[in-house]
This record gives C-alpha cells, structure tokens and sequence, in this order.
C-alpha cells in the first residue's frame, strides 16, 4: 500500500510525487493516458517529437529551472532572444523593441505613452488580489483608454477567451503582463526565452527515471473512475484495472473530474468546484518547409480568424531540431460552449489551413509537410471577479484523507509550467506535516 496516491500525471503531479518521495514516502501516480505530461505531453510530427502545446521557459521560471537543474539538465537549456509581431489592419507590425513600439502605427503616441504606463503599472503590481473585484475592461479602459482598449486589448481578450473575457477581472490580464515583462531583458527591452533541448520530453524522461529511482510507482493508460475512504485508506479505483490503495490521496486533476471522482463530497463542496470555469484550447502544430513572418509570436488583432495567434516556434528553436522545417502552432481557445469541440479534426484543419492561407498568402498549400490537431477542454481557470474569495478550490476535503492540488489554485500567475512547480513545491511542504 502506498503512503500517497497521486491522480494526475501532469507536470504537477510528477512535481508533487518528486517532493513527497524525497521525504520518504511510498508515493503511487495514477494517469489515464497512454504518457505522462499532461499539457506538457510530447507527440510525433512526422518523424519529428515536441511538445503537443507550445511552451517556453522564461529567466524568472525560478521553480521550473530549479527542477530542471536539480535533474541534471541546466545545460541543456537554450535561451534565444525572439520577436513579437501583430498583424492589424491586414499588415504585419513589429512590437520586439523599444523603438517599434513608437512607430506602432495603430496607436497614437498618447495611445503609447498610456499603454507603456498600464504595463509599467502591471508589472510594479506584486499581489493581484485587490484586482480580483475590478472586471478587466474598467481596469484596462482606466489606465490605458478606451481607444486603446478597443485596437488592442480587447482583441487579444477576445482572442485568448473568447466570451469570457467578460467575465474576468483584471487579474488575468496583469497576470499575463507581469510574467511576460519579466522576459524582457534589461537594456533594449527585448523577450528572452529559452526551451529544453529535445522539449518537454527531455524534462518528463529525466523526472520519471528519478522517481522511479525513488520508488515512486507510476501507473498510465489507467484513468481513475472513482476515489473513496474505506476507513483508514483511500481506494483509487481504474476501471477495469487494480485499485490503488493508499493512506492519503492528492487530486492534480481539474476540479469537474475532482467532483466526478468524489461522490461523497458535500454539496458546498460540489458547489465551490462548480464556481470554477475552464477555457479549452483545440491547437494545430503545422511542420512547414518555409519560415513564416520570422516572429515567435504573432498576435491577430483583425477579425475572422480561426486561430487566434501565430507561435512560430523556430522563431526560437533551431530549425535543425526539425530537419530545416518550420514548427508553427495554431491555437484556438475556446469557452466549453463552443460548437468547434464537436468538429472533425478534418474540418478544423481545413478552416485553420485557409486562415494560415489568408495570413500569409505567398504560403501554397503544399508547404504543409505534417500536421497534428490537439485538444484539451479544461485547460485555464478563468480567474472570475472575486476569484480567490468564491472559487479558489480548498486542499483540503471532508473526505479528510483526499486533497486537492490543482492549478485552479494558481491565483498570483497565469498557467504554465513553472506556476505548476512552484505550486506543487508549495502544496507539498504544506501537506508533509499532516502526512507524518
């Protein structure tokens, strides 16, 4: 019997597994794909393996690199210095500098000078809590005026959440402002990131080998059906696979699989869960014989897109890794109404290739050598006014011996790898006294 069983093979619950078995205890991890990594999982692009969604480490990743170096792979990081480009009103701008910045033709230099503030301001802002009552467009209008807010942020909003953005508060936003100034490089200001030498499957081979060098027993292709205390134990049931028994249980997994697992939850319980909402991404990674506008990323404020922005990702990673082929990723994130959930992978691509078409037109159709459609439904928890107050689901549970950990807990970051580690470091010095 294991001392912690762990639901949820992700980044954060291979993190969580990783402190837990340093402190000696017998840990079990439950995940129902075929591989662990979750988000950070890699696929094949033809003869070519990345990441299914596209990633990058940022300077200030402090948790993720800590990880990354205590698994002996430091130098296997590449950092790059990259460019940032918006396509608005049918033309392509640069926006990687200082001095693109003043030339950025769609905004006034007043537009500019209250932009730059609101950034500025973002990026001084250490807590986002006190944003939490203030919806997002009365924070931005406030500080960067309505002019800009409806060129500029409400088209990336839109973009990035589709009807939702109405129903966040401006901590989302000065989330994402703060993490991406802290890629900007002192001096010319311009984004440095860095990636894994071989991507995340780098990172998810090195962190299995160590735990299972620890003993860490790790279960996948199983998904757990059920979760439930049999008196002084916790019964993981897979289906039609064993039960995992164990004396504490953490659930890594979004919080309407934590309700589908735990029937015995109370009804406050369920209803808290239930006040959390997800917005999905379906994202095409497109392998290319050709760069395509040279920036890492590119964002879309022009209407009638099917994806919402352009990561053209040996922007940053050679093009070698890819045998001289372009890797560019198309996301669309969608709200968990959306009828594109019910597409054929066909009949998305068709839609995505002709938006590429549009963007780029010199681009014939033959340039495509492979192409791979990914979707996960519940991927960002929407940081709702009041987020941390009426959403934020609690660790602990009245099952008592089942827990939650999950990345609807991230409440002063954004979504990515290293909020995941700092949070499973932080959720797993808290939990260790009680597991004694």
């Amino acid at each position: 019997m294991a001392d912690v069983a762990i639901v949820g093979g992700g980044i954060l619950g291979l993190s969580l597994a990783l402190r837990l078995a340093e402190a000696g205890h017998a840990v079990q991890v439950i995940e129902g794909a075929p591989g662990l990594g979750g988000l950070a999982a890699p696929q094949a692009l033809g003869e070519f393996t990345w990441d299914r969604y596209y990633h990058v480490i940022l300077e200030s990743d402090r948790a993720l690199v800590g990880l990354i170096a205590q698994l002996g792979l430091a130098d296997r990081i590449a950092w790059g210095t990259t460019r940032t480009g918006f396509f608005t009103d049918g033309r392509f701008h640069s926006l990687s500098s200082s001095l693109d910045f003043l030339r950025f033709p769609p905004l006034s230099l007043v537009d500019k000078a209250r932009l730059a503030g609101t950034i500025l301001r973002a990026s001084r802002i250490a807590d986002g809590e006190a944003l939490e009552s203030i919806p997002v467009e009365q924070w931005l209008v406030r500080w960067s005026g309505r002019h800009t807010f409806e060129r500029i942020w409400r088209p990336l909003l839109e973009a990035k959440l589709g009807v939702n953005w109405t129903r966040v508060s401006a901590a989302f936003i000065w989330a994402i402002i703060a993490r991406m100034y802290a890629a900007r490089r002192s001096g010319a200001k311009r984004e440095r990131f860095g990636y894994l030498d071989g991507g995340y499957a780098t990172l998810l081979s090195a962190l299995r080998a160590d735990l299972e060098r620890r003993g860490v027993r790790i279960h996948t292709g199983s998904a757990a059906t059920e979760v439930r205390v049999v008196g002084a134990e916790v019964v993981v049931a897979r289906g039609a696979a064993p039960p995992v028994t164990a004396t504490q249980a953490i659930l890594t997994v979004p919080c309407p699989a934590v309700t589908r697992l735990c029937p015995a939850l109370t009804d406050a319980e369920r209803a808290r869960l239930g006040r959390v909402h997800y917005q999905g991404v379906i994202c095409a990674s497109v392998l290319l014989d050709r760069p395509l506008a040279g920036y890492y990323v590119t964002n879309i404020t022009d209407p009638g897109f099917p994806f919402t922005t352009v990561i053209e990702m040996t922007a940053l990673v050679a093009p070698a890794t890819f045998g001289g082929h372009t890797l560019a990723y198309l996301p669309r994130y969608c709200p968990a109404d959306d009828p594109w959930w019910a597409r054929s992978d066909d009949e998305i691509w068709e839609d995505l290739l002709a938006g590429l078409r549009r963007l780029y037109p010199d681009l014939p159709a033959t340039a495509v050598r492979h192409h791979v459609i990914s979707r996960a439904r519940e991927v960002q928890a929407l940081p709702t006014l009041h987020y941390r107050r009426d959403a934020v689901p609690s660790v602990e549970t009245s099952l008592g011996r089942v827990h939650v950990v999950n990345s609807a807990q991230i409440v002063n970051g954004t979504l990515n790898s290293n909020e995941s580690v700092a949070l499973a470091n932080a959720q797993a010095a808290a939990l260790l006294p009680r597991f004694a």
